[in-house]
């Protein structure tokens, strides 16, 4: 009733002169049901009625009360007289909206919430008061998130808490048609939080309530603020537009399998056995005992596990394809003593079925998985790679491989993915060294006949500052890349030794720390065998991480590189919250360039989870559609030299969320994703209306059993006229010889 008479007032009396407005800020928090069901929904809307149509309801519709509160207070809720009703309703010019200051995010009353879930959906609250009050004006009067108390300048949790306010504002505005006309943060700067007191901030400038002055410094927020303000809300960077273009004549475009379907189970045919088929009585076949048919070799058709694979290779229209062998099956005991010759055999076939329909094996000698590294058992248990004489056992699998899949393969990765994240640094220093013996190995010994090439795949999500205008997050985001990616990638692509940045890192945190983190040391020998042990720079990309350096949330601190992982809640989110970031890889490939020079690159594994249940994997067609654009954009604009790129995964059934083709009741189907990856495969790339056209030569099957006809066509027609002329001279023969016995008849 007060509200009531001094809108009166001002709209009597003071608006003809003045021409202002006036209304009343209400405060409100957005609910959700617990499970979709008509009670939880109505649960939802009393829980806001108490809230906020306790006041909006009287105001914006027909002076009084909701019903729903009406009918749970009964008496205790005043009557409005009809004359009150008239007096309230229409008593604002528009309506003021407070998100988050106050009643939100846990601090509304528990009774309020009717058993139902609190959320921070600041765009379906809009929709609700559009929809509820009649489409009113809305002015959003208070809106923030907050921090820490303790945190300083770079307040990046608060900037992205903003960012996804100011977002879901605009998405209200442009695509749900709320008239939305205006939007304040809370607040100008630190102060005390009521009941918190001073544990938390939301201020956009910091205040050191421990000093005299009580200096007023501005956070990263008010300059994101700002910008934001300048550019009036986020129009498309240019660099973030797709481009259209195509890649050179010999991409290579693939698709990933961490282990192909191994079935090794005998065919029929390779049965001596003879049996009789009981077709009166049991219907079954009966073996008859002592009777045997000749055995023959075993031959790649006996696999039928391999002709489904390859058909549905086939169907994708990839080039390549990259899989891993098992080291812990084909050497069980971890030497030559005991080799597993049947499941060589398989891959023996499987190779040289895919160069049969002209794709590329690429296959990685040792890939790590959860249960022993994916070691043998006699390796893993005696420290695996923490145990030098690991190594040599490497070394010696490896001379095994090349020699019995070197004629079908000519694309190797030693190590794919090495898990730097669980890695010590002791066994990241005997992994390098294996893989270095490795390298040389194919190098000296086989590189001359079998013609291949040979790298090691790496892990490399890009990181990127959280706060893009604070030089102590740009320190932490290259400290994690040499982490993570340059610990291992430095010494073979780069100076042969460590990064710089790690041994400084490591210096300061042992003189600090009672661990003492010990990274080895190479001799100048090991150093020259690891620098330049490559042929190309093989990676695995799929998602981006911001960090920070102010911490802020403890479960997500790294005390020992002092790192606080931030999540930015308006990128898109898989299933199992990986975020879909595509410029992170353009990002990411034109920092391997920067730093190890015009190295051939291949994107070796880029993909991402989706959830099962649905039949069209949206997701992943976006995912894939851009990440492919980011990519074409480093090879077209930033000229990384990019030779390949590889989507993970192939199928459900080996890697369950991520295949491009389903698995369901023994059935292979093709996803939608698949169908969109086989369209840009075709096209090469993204091609325009003013793409210039590539004439590429048809290249021709690589495989050994061809091998001699594309080498021998000389001889071969040679032996074919020879052929011919004695076919010709015996018919020749023959005639004439009838011819003349005819004649003495």
């Amino acid at each position: 009733q007060a509200h009531a008479k001094v809108w009166h007032l001002y709209n009597d009396h003071f608006r003809p002169t003045q021409k202002g407005k006036v209304s009343i800020a209400l405060s409100s928090h957005w609910i959700k049901p617990q499970r979709m069901t008509e009670k939880n929904i109505k649960e939802c809307q009393k829980s806001l009625d108490f809230v906020l149509g306790w006041f909006a309801k009287p105001i914006f519709i027909d002076g009084d009360y909701p019903e729903s509160m009406r009918s749970n207070l009964s008496s205790l809720l005043p009557e409005f007289s009809e004359a009150e009703k008239k007096y309230i309703k229409g008593t604002a010019d528009f309506f003021a909206l407070s998100f988050g200051a106050t009643l939100s995010f846990q601090l509304l009353d528990s009774h309020m919430k009717f058993q139902q879930l609190e959320s921070i959906s600041l765009r379906q609250l809009l929709y609700w008061i559009s929809r509820e009050y009649n489409n009113p004006q809305i002015f959003i009067v208070e809106n923030s998130w907050f921090v820490s108390g303790s945190t300083k300048r770079d307040d990046a949790k608060y900037i992205y808490y903003l960012k996804k306010f100011i977002m879901e504002t605009l998405k209200a505005i442009r695509y749900d048609g709320v008239n939305v006309f205006g939007y304040t943060v809370w607040s100008l700067l630190d102060g005390f939080e009521w009941h918190r007191g001073y544990s938390i901030r939301r201020g956009l400038f910091y205040v050191d309530f421990q000093s005299h002055d009580k200096k007023l410094v501005p956070k990263s927020s008010v300059l994101f603020y700002q910008k934001l303000i300048e550019k009036n809300g986020f129009p498309p960077l240019p660099e973030n537009q797709p481009i259209e273009g195509i890649f050179p004549c010999n991409f290579a475009w693939g698709i990933v399998d961490n282990y192909i379907q191994v079935d090794t189970t005998p065919a029929q045919f390779l049965d001596s056995n003879v049996y009789v088929w009981d077709v009166h009585q049991t219907k079954k076949l009966i073996k008859v005992d002592g009777v045997f048919t000749l055995k023959r070799k075993r031959h790649c058709v006996d696999f039928a596990a391999i002709r489904l694979q390859i058909s549905l290779l086939q169907e994708m229209h990839v080039t390549h394809f990259h899989f891993s062998l098992k080291w812990s099956l084909i050497l069980p005991l971890g030497n030559l003593s005991l080799i597993n010759h049947t499941l060589v055999h398989y891959y023996q076939c499987f190779a040289s079925e895919l160069l049969r329909v002209n794709i590329t094996p690429v296959v990685a000698l040792w890939q790590p998985m959860a249960e022993n590294q994916e070691l043998p058992a006699s390796l893993a248990k005696y420290g695996a790679w923490e145990n030098p004489e690991t190594i040599q056992a490497f070394v010696d699998y490896a001379k095994f491989c090349f020699t019995s899949l070197g004629d079908h393969v000519k694309f190797w990765i030693t190590m794919n993915e090495p898990p730097v994240k669980n890695l010590t640094y002791t066994a990241g220093h005997n992994l390098l060294k294996a893989h270095a013996k490795v390298w040389h190995l194919y190098d000296e010994e086989f590189r001359r006949s079998q013609k291949g090439k040979i790298s090691i795949a790496l892990q490399a999500d890009w990181v990127e500052p959280a706060c893009p205008f604070s030089r102590n997050d740009h320190e932490v985001a290259d400290r994690i890349l040499e982490f993570d990616i340059g610990w291992l990638a430095e010494p073979i692509f780069g100076n042969g030794d460590y990064p710089q940045v790690m041994r400084a890192w490591l210096r300061r945190r042992n003189s600090v720390d009672l661990y003492n983190f010990h990274l080895p040391y190479f001799s100048e020998d090991e150093k020259k065998l690891i620098q330049g042990s490559f042929d190309f720079f093989a990676l695995s990309h799929y998602t981006t991480t911001l960090v920070g350096w102010e911490k802020e949330d403890a479960l997500k601190y790294d005390h020992y590189l002092e790192v606080q992982m931030i999540n930015d809640i308006t990128w898109l989110h898989s299933p199992s919250r990986a975020a879909v970031v595509p410029w992170g890889l353009r990002k990411l490939l034109r920092w391997i360039k920067s730093k190890y020079g015009n190295v051939p690159v291949y994107v070796m594994a880029n993909g991402i989870d989706d959830d099962q249940n649905m039949v069209h994997d949206k997701l992943r067609v976006y995912y894939i559609q851009n990440y492919i654009n980011e990519a074409l954009k480093a090879y077209t604009l930033d000229n990384v030299n990019l030779q390949g790129y590889f989507v993970y995964s192939f199928n459900d059934k080996t890697a369950p969320k991520y295949g491009l083709y389903s698995y369901i009741a023994n059935q292979y189907e093709p996803k939608p994703s698949m169908k969109h990856y086989r369209e840009i495969i075709d096209s090469n790339g993204f091609p325009g209306p003013e793409t210039t056209e590539l004439l590429c030569p048809e290249e021709i099957a690589s495989c050994p059993e061809c091998h001699l006809f594309q080498t021998r066509k000389s001889l071969l027609a040679f032996i074919a006229f020879v052929f011919v002329a004695f076919i010709a001279t015996i018919f020749l023969i023959t005639y004439y010889s009838k011819r003349i016995e005819k004649r003495y008849k």
